[in-house]
């Protein structure tokens, strides 16, 4: 399981947002030196209608995991992303307030940002582009390794084809 076997984060909406589901899981990295990035995929009804998908990404630098979902060539995102200027959102990850700046130079149908949570880079990857406005409402993210009996409660769908991609 990927929660036993990965290195980084592997972080999650909790409590989702009303109608999301989880859609899945994904790692990279070796069964030598364990997970150095995971995936977590939750798709539910888009802020503006229809249906939206997420994909939450923690790894070390210079892996590209989160990269590979933001449609980027560069591994990390910091070419895409304007630090000097103040954050575009904040959320909660694992108790702590964490700072995300949109990435510039991804595709028009996604909406991309990345920060820093536990040293490591969190990307947030959303589809369709509007729904990246979940980041401005208080989103909490959780370590699922950390997480105890309320990982029996994660309401799932069906996998998603993003996390294949």
């Amino acid at each position: 399981m990927v929660l036993d076997r990965t290195q980084v984060p592997v972080w999650m909406p909790w409590p989702l947002p009303v109608g999301w589901l989880f859609t899945g899981v994904a790692c990279a990295g070796d069964d030598r030196s364990g997970g150095r990035a995971t995936a977590v995929a939750c798709s539910g009804p888009a802020p503006l209608g229809g249906t939206g998908e997420l994909i939450l990404v923690a790894e070390e630098p210079g892996v590209g995991l989160g990269a590979g979902y933001a449609g980027l060539e560069a591994p990390d995102p910091t070419p895409g992303m304007d630090i000097e200027k103040p954050p575009h959102a904040r959320i909660m990850a694992a108790g702590r307030p964490t700072p995300l700046w949109n990435v510039t130079g991804v595709p028009s149908d996604r909406a991309v940002f990345a920060g820093e949570a536990r040293g490591l880079w969190l990307w947030a990857v959303s589809w369709p582009a509007e729904s990246g406005l979940l980041f401005y409402e208080e989103l909490v993210l959780t370590d699922l390794r950390e997480a105890g009996a309320e990982i029996d409660l994660i309401p799932c769908g069906a996998l998603s084809p993003r996390l294949l991609a």
